[in-house]
């Protein structure tokens, strides 16, 4: 059996339309006040270009130190993140549709390790931000805050 060989660097990609304006859905991610009640526990600051962060999800013990990349207010926002020696791009756009609805893209970029190691952070990072854009989405339609990001991977 021949081994499967990469032939371009991988990258992760979760989608979802979000019944909002795309200004609302940037604003979930952009700012902390939304964004704990569906993905993060806490946030030292707002996304704006040049901000160095501080991410918390305190019911898995976990931070991450963030770096604003680029933002383009309700388009775009891009930053860095991850192990200081192993940091990964994430991009997140926001692409307005008819009636008032909001397609959003996020892609992982950057991840280096042996083929086993990018394998499943490629697939974790695919989940994580799945179950992020759908509790966004319940958020932001709805109203129901799912706490499903703290539930994806109980004690």
């Amino acid at each position: 059996m021949e081994k499967p060989q990469l032939t371009q660097d991988p990258r992760a990609y979760a989608c979802m339309l979000v019944r909002r304006p795309a200004d609302e859905a940037f604003r979930a991610f952009a700012d902390p006040a939304v964004t704990t009640r569906f993905w993060y526990s806490g946030s030292s600051g707002p996304m704006v270009p040049g901000a160095a962060l501080r991410w918390e999800w305190k019911t898995y013990g976990a931070s991450a130190e963030v770096k604003v990349l680029e933002v383009e207010e309700g388009r775009l926002i891009r930053f860095e993140w991850g192990n200081y020696d192993r940091p990964t791009t994430v991009e997140l756009r926001f692409t307005p549709r008819p009636a008032e609805t909001t397609f959003v893209e996020v892609t992982e970029s950057g991840f280096r390790g042996s083929g086993d190691e990018t394998l499943r952070w490629v697939n974790d990072t695919v989940g994580g931000f799945t179950t992020t854009l759908c509790s966004m989405k319940a958020l932001l339609e709805h109203g129901v805050e799912l706490n499903a990001v703290p539930d994806h991977h109980p004690a």
